[in-house]
């Protein structure tokens, strides 16, 4: 179920199947990359968006081990690698993967690796030494208890001082939006999405137990739209 929905990936003002840019030639592919990037990080809304985040996080990155959760079109983890960060793609729809690396490709994005989640057990042939491990709304997409599983086995490939990065949605924008079943709720927040559940420090504190964190960053923005967890391991 999750793999029909999130092998849609946003290009320019459409989202579209990852697995139907194949016949695209390489021109084409990265216009419509290009422009879904910009998009989401330029201007006064994509800045306000995700273009924040970019220029704060690509010195921070540069020459650290990144595993990009989730990657998606790979709009971060792509920005990430062309300012130096080592980046290991994450993703459970293969096409998002064969998108991603396609345009690594094209734009000249160096140290990329790419993993196929297919069942956890896709999960050994991923590094045990990771700086980071970057979550951009990819584990709000499934049930609590399912997402805390999967989480402690990431755990087990970060370093003891490693920082867990994540974009989430806020309570609040869950009540604003009149409290729906998780189930329901991703039929207005992302179009169509099986599954959407909301999150505070405490709750995701609570996920990632029996490792403990303390909060970086941790604030909601884009009028409460979203929340961000900047996290580091005190093991």
């Amino acid at each position: 179920m999750l793999r029909a929905k999130w092998g849609e990936v946003p290009l320019g003002n459409l989202r579209v199947k990852s697995n139907e840019l194949e016949r695209m030639s390489d021109s084409e592919l990265f216009e419509s990359w290009e422009a879904g990037r910009r998009r989401q990080t330029e201007g006064t809304d994509g800045f306000s968006l995700r273009g924040w985040y970019h220029a704060l996080y690509k010195p921070i990155l540069h020459g650290k081990k990144v595993l990009d959760v989730g990657s998606g079109s790979g709009v971060d983890g792509i920005s990430f690698a062309l300012a130096g960060a080592r980046v290991t793609f994450l993703d459970i729809v293969e096409s998002n993967l064969q998108l991603i690396r396609r345009v690594c490709g094209i734009v000249g994005a160096r140290n990329t690796s790419y993993v196929y989640l297919e069942d956890e057990k896709s999960l050994d042939q991923l590094a045990r030494d990771f700086d980071v491990i970057w979550c951009q709304g990819s584990q709000i997409t499934a049930p609590f208890e399912i997402v805390k599983e999967e989480d402690q086995v990431l755990m087990e490939h970060m370093k003891p001082d490693g920082r867990w990065i994540e974009l989430a949605y806020p309570k609040s924008r869950w009540e604003r939006e009149g409290m729906k079943p998780f189930e329901s709720w991703g039929m207005s927040t992302d179009g169509g999405a099986p599954w959407i559940e909301w999150y505070d420090l405490d709750k995701l504190l609570r996920r990632l137990e029996p490792s403990r964190f303390e909060a970086i960053l941790h604030f909601e923005f884009h009028d409460s739209d979203f929340v961000w967890f900047d996290l580091l391991r005190i093991e």
